[in-house]
């Protein structure tokens, strides 16, 4: 199932979308994922779509929607204002470097224009009319479906010209953003009467459900945790945001959804009556809550099978009182596969990897179970990971598709067909997400505390509307407070996750509660003119190398002076609009140093807890590079020196490059040096390579998360020049 969802960016009052992510993963992941299964008849699977996602998507379709990204990219280069070119030259390189702007020559020298120009006051003065032109091309260009980059003759036309776009080159890219937008509903319409794929909703505005039931739920996994100041209790609320769902999507696909993906797969005993009553028929979360809920635990081998199949491959019915709902329990390491780890293996390799796994999950389970057939839930985000995929992830998807329904071992299913048969039985489940098995994520930090507290005032200030709110009024309010329930303005609260948006993201909250009290006629509390956000995220990269390093690597701090060229990036970092859960909810790295002398790479990590210990049994950290390709270093449990390895892909298959002198120690810390002969670059040419732990098979935990650290190979003199500049 691909879970496709945007928060409610518009802003009511204004009628301005604060944010363009709507319109832009319109142009690039919604009718695409969808389009691509005319090529794959035999593929059947499950698409999720949020509400909150659809009203804006076909406000943006009709021409009805605005958001400023958008107006700054129509308007003629010649008439921007000084406020204009900054906010340009600040946002039109929100996309992901190595996939969506290097590919692109003029887009990648704009964007090293910016970059030089460093802090410098005034930057977006040194870009030409003609720079900005071209930039507000390439900010639209770079998000365009891969199938109109491939075969659209106007979309070719502009990536094949580059540079010294007119302003009617604009147009025509207005021209095809709107044909995308206004074919992503149809297609999903198409393939959903066709019965090649189900379509299943979520919550209105993607609330958490069980925090809107009762936000005390989240002391049955924190009993000692600090709470709101007000506690907020209104299952009336969340049973509005389901029956809204089920209603908005009958209305624009022409049947009601069987299937409900509750947000961020949170459930409780107290949203299960309501999901029934709306009329879902299946539900789905992580195996997190289903090994709670039974209360054992689902661990996987060295490989990273799971080892306890029959328990998690099955359908079950969660039932509460007189009402049950069929729910699935997604396989979380081979969700997180596909979201976190194939971006940088071939797209064949992933796919027989993916397909490999599935079907040992099969065999184990029919071993168990004296033959019977296994369901293998697969859940994730339908958007976010292509940015870091080749080719917007469609070589990926391509081969994946084709290996699963060319198997004779796998038969691929929708929801529904996958929950008919009779499975397990729970009574009750667990309250929790699919992040952690809790909800800490929305309700643990101070900010979400404010947050919550102030949602609870504005929704008491409903209650209490007084004489002079009209029925037009309190509707209004009455969508503001639901628009505010979404979980999204709370995920970005807390040092666990943050983007270049968190005050964006802060002010829409608070401004959605300003408009309830404004629509109500009653004055607006101060604080809701005040930031929520106090809980700053630590930077992920803290410094560059300045000098060389002198690593004795024998896996102890020797002296502090053996690393102080290096650079560094911090283990605790955030997480953007993606989360991956890493061993008991904690990440186990806390320090990564990077640096080199003349000869070699080097990398040092810390840990949680030593790393002699930590690398003992299934536990190993690579090096993964993208310059070189095909290129990484393993270091596995070997006695005092560690086992560090070169190897080189050939096709899936990666083999050891012996006579390297790759070499690595793990006591107190892991230190790992690599010449750079062995990966066959030279002074003055780039470098660039992903950190990784892995355990029991799968990638635990990556650094950076989304782009490779990158540096030149240094040449003899590389301190005498830094030291100069």
């Amino acid at each position: 199932m691909w879970h496709m969802h945007q928060p409610f960016y518009q802003d009511l009052a204004t009628g301005e979308h604060i944010l363009p992510w709507v319109r832009l993963h319109g142009l690039k992941d919604y009718y695409g994922m969808a389009a691509l299964l005319r090529e794959f008849p035999a593929m059947r699977l499950t698409i999720n779509l949020v509400p909150s996602l659809l009203v804006q998507l076909d406000a943006f379709a009709q021409d009805r929607a605005r958001d400023r990204s958008l107006e700054l990219s129509l308007k003629p280069a010649a008439q921007l204002t000084e406020e204009d070119r900054a906010f340009i030259v600040a946002n039109f390189f929100h996309a992901q470097r190595a996939r969506m702007i290097e590919p692109y020559p003029r887009y990648a020298e704009l964007l090293r224009k910016k970059e030089q120009a460093g802090a410098a006051g005034g930057v977006a003065r040194l870009f030409s009319e003609a720079e900005l032109r071209d930039l507000q091309v390439w900010h639209k260009l770079a998000w365009v479906d891969p199938f109109y980059l491939d075969r659209d003759a106007r979309v070719r036309a502009l990536v094949s010209r580059g540079r010294g776009f007119g302003e009617d080159d604009k147009l025509t890219l207005r021209e095809v953003e709107l044909e995308i937008l206004r074919a992503v509903v149809p297609v999903h319409r198409e393939l959903a009467e066709s019965g090649q794929i189900e379509l299943s909703t979520s919550p209105f505005y993607h609330p958490i459900l069980p925090l809107l039931c009762d936000t005390d739920v989240y002391l049955r996994t924190h009993p000692h945790s600090r709470m709101p100041r007000q506690r907020f209790r209104r299952p009336e609320d969340a049973a509005e945001q389901l029956q809204r769902a089920a209603a908005l999507h009958a209305e624009t696909f022409g049947q009601a959804p069987r299937g409900l993906w509750p947000s961020e797969g949170s459930v409780s005993d107290a949203m299960v009556p309501l999901a029934a009553d709306a009329g879902f028929g299946w539900m789905a979360t992580d195996e997190l809550i289903l090994a709670r809920s039974l209360g054992v635990a689902l661990t996987r081998d060295a490989h990273g099978h799971l080892q306890q199949p029959e328990t998690l491959y099955r359908p079950y019915t969660v039932r509460v009182g007189e009402r049950s709902i069929a729910c699935l329990f997604r396989d979380h390491v081979l969700s997180d596969l596909i979201g976190f780890t194939y971006a940088s293996w071939s797209a064949e390799a992933a796919a027989a990897d993916f397909v490999g796994r599935i079907v040992e999950g099969g065999r184990r389970f029919s071993n168990r179970t004296g033959g019977a057939e296994a369901t293998v839930p697969i859940i994730l985000d339908g958007e976010n990971a292509w940015e870091h995929y080749d080719g917007g992830g469609r070589p990926f998807l391509r081969a994946l598709y084709h290996a699963l329904t060319t198997n004779p071992e796998i038969r691929t299913v929708t929801m529904t067909e996958a929950t008919g048969e009779p499975g397990g039985q729970l009574r009750g489940i667990f309250p929790g997400s699919w992040i952690n098995g809790d909800f800490y994520i929305w309700i643990g930090h101070s900010d979400d505390h404010r947050a919550w507290s102030q949602l609870a005032d504005a929704r008491q200030a409903l209650d209490s509307p007084g004489t002079g709110a009209d029925a037009a009024s309190l509707a209004r309010a009455r969508e503001e407070i639901l628009i505010a329930e979404g979980s999204d303005w709370f995920w970005w609260y807390g040092d666990d996750h943050s983007s270049d948006h968190d005050l964006e993201f802060d002010d829409l909250f608070r401004r959605h509660l300003r408009n309830v009290y404004r629509a109500l006629d009653k004055p607006v509390p101060e604080e809701l003119f005040l930031t929520n956000i106090t809980t700053q995220p630590p930077r992920t990269v803290t410094q560059a190398p300045s000098g060389f390093v002198r690593a004795t690597l024998d896996g102890e701090v020797t002296s502090y002076f053996e690393w102080l060229g290096a650079g560094s990036l911090e283990g605790r970092g955030t997480a953007g609009a993606m989360h991956q859960v890493s061993e008991g909810g904690q990440t186990l790295t806390s320090l990564v140093m990077y640096g080199f002398d003349s000869e070699r790479l080097f990398v040092r990590m810390d840990f949680s807890r030593r790393a002699g210990d930590l690398l003992i049994g299934s536990a190993a950290v690579r090096l993964s590079f993208m310059h070189p390709t095909d290129l990484r270093v393993t270091v596995r449990h070997g006695g005092l020196q560690a086992a560090a390895t070169l190897e080189r892909r050939a096709g899936s298959e990666w083999t050891e490059i012996p006579g390297t002198d790759v070499a690595a120690s793990a006591r107190q810390v892991l230190e790992i040096g690599v010449p750079f002969r062995a990966l066959g670059v030279a002074s003055g040419e780039p470098l660039s390579f992903f950190v990784s732990l892995h355990m029991n098979g799968g990638e635990l935990e990556r650094y950076p998360a989304h782009h490779p650290l990158e540096l030149t190979v240094p040449s003899s003199d590389f301190e005498a020049q830094n030291w100069s500049a």
